[in-house]
């Protein structure tokens, strides 16, 4: 996947070293060449000067071929413009924004731009927006949380069908904007992101539910 970060704070070094190290080909841009010290030596990507709003840096950074971009900016109407120009202008396939304060957040819903909130862990949540199918983890001693989109072959089947006694639970579902406390005859619908406890030794039989 072709990835732009705008905005090399904390959050977007890190989610473009992230990125980097899943393999992905990864552009960043700054308006301070300093902030790129936080990439480190051994980052593979690229890096360019200007604002991330800017039409002639954007072309630069290939956004009318990106398959991603993420605005992170520490300024909420920045990531909102650079969002914007991305979808309307270079027609951007995923955007996804940082946003800081919780006050904007009707700014953004009104432009419909997929955001995550400050208040999250935010290089890993917009990671997982970006990267569909991404499985997201949380770890105990003998289990994981973990979160991800199911693969289609689980479209139209039961939370039975998928459970493992023991082994493989399924306690949320979110399916657009809702959240669904799935029962054991819930049927799963193309789309919907699940979030299951999964003992470790069956991690390595989880990707068969995961979509690709």
């Amino acid at each position: 996947m072709y990835v732009i970060v705008t905005g090399c704070g904390r959050v977007g070094s890190q989610l473009a070293i992230f990125l980097a190290a899943e393999g992905h080909d990864v552009v960043v841009i700054d308006k301070n060449p300093d902030a790129f010290r936080r990439l480190g030596a051994t980052f593979n990507g690229i890096t360019i000067e200007g604002l991330g709003f800017d039409e002639v840096i954007l072309k630069e950074a290939g956004a009318d071929r990106a398959d991603a971009l993420a605005a992170v900016t520490d300024l909420d109407n920045t990531n909102l413009m650079i969002a914007e120009v991305a979808r309307r202008i270079f027609d951007v396939p995923k955007v996804v924004a940082r946003l800081y304060n919780p006050e904007k957040e009707a700014s953004y819903q009104q432009f419909e731009l997929d955001y995550v909130c400050g208040t999250t862990l935010v290089a890993g949540k917009i990671l997982d927006q970006l990267i569909e199918g991404r499985i997201s983890h949380l770890a105990f001693r003998e289990a994981e949380v973990t979160e991800f989109t199911i693969a289609d072959s689980l479209t139209g089947k039961t939370i039975a069908d998928i459970e493992i006694p023991e082994a493989l639970r399924v306690v949320l579902i979110e399916r657009g904007e809702s959240n669904i406390i799935p029962m054991p005859d819930t049927l799963l619908q193309s789309g919907d992101r699940v979030v299951t406890v999964v003992k470790k030794d069956m991690l390595s039989g989880l990707d068969k539910y995961v979509r690709k």
